[in-house]
């Protein structure tokens, strides 16, 4: 069994097929996966998901594109929701420097603002970063996030960075990236990465792993990233997949059954 750690099955890509979607993902062994919403409509797309099937959670927080309108009122509902029994998580927040959408200050601002919501309500974060690694990692060292811990989704470092965003007590999860023949530095980081702290992703319907890559990705793909890891550690594909969703329920809180 696989637990895809990070999808957008709230996007506007799955809007005619989500049942057929997650059909096609237990097929291939992903039999959980966590919804993420970053926005108004996708928060609410991701809670309406979370509650309409079982093995769906929800991870809400407010993107740093979005970062200009966060506002109290924005914040007021973001923590409303948060305490919602099936949200295991607040993300994705971070820094995103490729986009620009809003100045660095109002990023950061509104990155560590979420960052002190989630250790209030005692919840790991999800963590975005483009760009900007080296900013993102000195808030969550300046922010000690040590005691809720969290992902440093889609991970695109080497295994150094990966190394310093271990000791500040976060899980590394690795997309379809891993899959991607010029990824080295990725491959790199999953080939070392301690097992008890990797989780798998798809970022569904972005970054398709090899054989779909640049198709439109969806939850069922996290097997070929278990695959990919498993090929580079050199075990059984079962060893990843085991690890990866014993750390997931870990780390969100929830029953394995």
């Amino acid at each position: 069994m696989i637990f895809d750690s990070h999808t957008h099955l709230n996007a506007e890509q799955f809007n005619e097929d989500i049942p057929e979607t997650i059909e096609r993902a237990k097929e291939l062994g992903v039999t959980k996966m966590a919804v993420v919403g970053f926005d108004q409509p996708t928060i609410e797309k991701s809670l309406q998901l979370s509650q309409d099937y079982p093995n769906i959670y929800s991870i809400i927080g407010w993107h740093p594109t979005e970062a200009g309108s966060y506002t109290k009122e924005v914040e007021q509902q973001l923590q409303e929701r948060l305490t919602l029994p099936k949200v295991v998580a607040l993300g994705e927040i971070g820094l995103d420097y490729y986009w620009m959408e809003d100045p660095k200050e109002v990023q950061a601002k509104i990155f560590r603002r979420q960052i002190a919501i989630a250790k209030e309500m005692n919840l790991p974060i999800s963590i975005h970063t483009r760009d900007a690694i080296e900013d993102t990692y000195q808030i969550l060292k300046e922010e000690k996030v040590h005691n809720i811990g969290g992902i440093m989704h889609s991970f695109s470092g080497d295994y150094e960075w990966a190394q310093r965003f271990l000791d500040l007590g976060m899980h590394i999860s690795f997309s379809g990236v891993v899959t991607f023949k010029k990824a080295l530095d990725v491959q790199e980081a999953a080939t070392n990465v301690p097992l008890d702290k990797m989780l798998v992703e798809t970022d569904a319907p972005y970054l398709a792993p090899v054989p779909y890559r640049g198709k439109r990705n969806e939850p069922g793909y996290t097997r070929y990233t278990v695959e990919k890891i498993a090929e580079l550690r050199q075990v059984p594909f079962e060893e990843i997949a085991t690890h990866t969703w014993h750390n997931a329920h870990r780390l969100f809180g929830i029953s394995e059954k």
